[in-house]
């Protein structure tokens, strides 16, 4: 896969060269490319920004800039080019899967007061973090980056512990423990230790389930169960209403 950002801080993306990042780029399972399109500045001053026809606070980021600077990359016909922005569809991990199949990403930062709304004619997606504001696009594009480029083969070391994580299936995860037993009064569930991978396996899908339930239950409205899953969410919002009742 190959990865072009725009960007005006090309510096801000050095967390992009460790970690799993890290070791994608240096397996060669991503090209990862930064562009500052101030180089394609339209004065003498560098400045890529301007105020705003109609008046308003802020500055906002030119169209000619960025659109030189895209058509200096070349991207390819079928590369998605995705303008990050507040006023975006909201990043989900479903996204993340979908972007993980593509050969050519292109990422557009914004900052200051927003872009000339033209730069619009020329991107596939228009993509939001979530629903604040920050001061730059740097930052929710590498979240988005990184989100997509671990479920690319190789990058994570376990794939299948990409399947059962949070949000894979609108469910979340359930709870994992590692050593030590026992911590200050906290045991790790006796069910762990039985060996009975059948007794485990049906504690990991009710836990997961019992956690979704009460700290996501929106998302049990996307979530596609299966009969056996049906069968024990039916009985733990059973239990959950019996106890709202007292």
């Amino acid at each position: 896969m190959r990865i072009d950002v725009l960007t005006l801080f090309p510096d801000m993306f050095t967390p992009m060269s460790v970690s799993l990042m890290g070791i994608a780029q240096d397996k060669e399972l991503i090209d990862f490319r930064l562009h500052n399109f101030r180089q394609f500045a339209t004065n003498k001053h560098g400045h890529v920004d301007d105020y705003p026809y109609g008046g308003g606070a802020g500055m906002l980021l030119q169209v000619a800039p960025i659109v030189d600077m895209l058509r200096h990359i070349k991207p390819k016909e079928s590369a998605r080019i995705i303008l990050v922005d507040p006023t975006g569809e909201p990043f989900t991990q479903q996204m993340a899967n979908e972007w993980a199949k593509e050969e050519q990403l292109v990422f557009i930062c914004g900052h200051y007061e927003g872009f000339d709304d033209r730069v619009r004619h020329y991107v596939t997606d228009e993509v939001s973090l979530g629903d604040y504001v920050l001061t730059n696009g740097e930052l929710p594009t590498m979240v988005m980056i990184d989100a997509t480029v671990r479920l690319l083969p190789e990058v994570v070391g376990n794939e299948h512990s990409i399947v059962d994580e949070s949000h894979q299936r609108h469910l979340l995860e359930h709870p994992q423990y590692t050593r030590p037993r026992e911590f200050e009064g906290l045991e790790v569930p006796e069910v762990l230790f039985s060996g009975h991978h059948e007794k485990i396996r049906q504690w990991q899908i009710t836990e997961s389930l019992r956690k979704t339930l009460l700290k996501r239950p929106d998302l049990l409205e996307k979530a596609e169960l299966t009969q056996e899953e049906q069968a024990i969410l039916k009985t733990l919002q059973e239990a959950t209403f019996e106890v709202d009742k007292e």
